[in-house]
């Protein structure tokens, strides 16, 4: 699990790299990324971090981590990724809107 969420942060990463776009939140996003493992998921850098987390919950045989993990996603989904999408919709419009109807939140 861990291998994989870093596998998909990395491609996250390299993605937006070379669409010359930051992945950090608080910059202004300079193109919509479509590609990689955005082809499958609006959000993958957000399922790599919960693969990570619940890999580590594995490794540590923590199991309150995974009680812990869904409530984190609620609040991931609903501060952060509600907030993105209003941004990216704003900022891309019918180019946004058309990539949301083909490809899901999650995958």
């Amino acid at each position: 699990m861990m291998l994989g969420g870093l596998a998909l942060n990395g491609a996250v990463m390299y993605y937006f790299a070379r669409a010359g776009t930051p992945v950090i939140t608080w910059r202004e996003t300079r193109r919509l990324v479509v590609s990689g493992p955005y082809r499958f998921s609006r959000n993958p850098d957000y399922v790599g971090q919960a693969l990570l987390v619940g890999g580590l919950a594995l490794l540590l045989a923590a199991p309150w981590v995974f009680l812990a993990l869904p409530p984190a996603l609620l609040i991931v989904r609903y501060g952060v990724i509600s907030r993105e999408e209003r941004y990216l919709e704003r900022r891309f419009g019918e180019e946004y809107r058309q990539y949301c109807a083909h490809v899901g939140r999650w995958f």
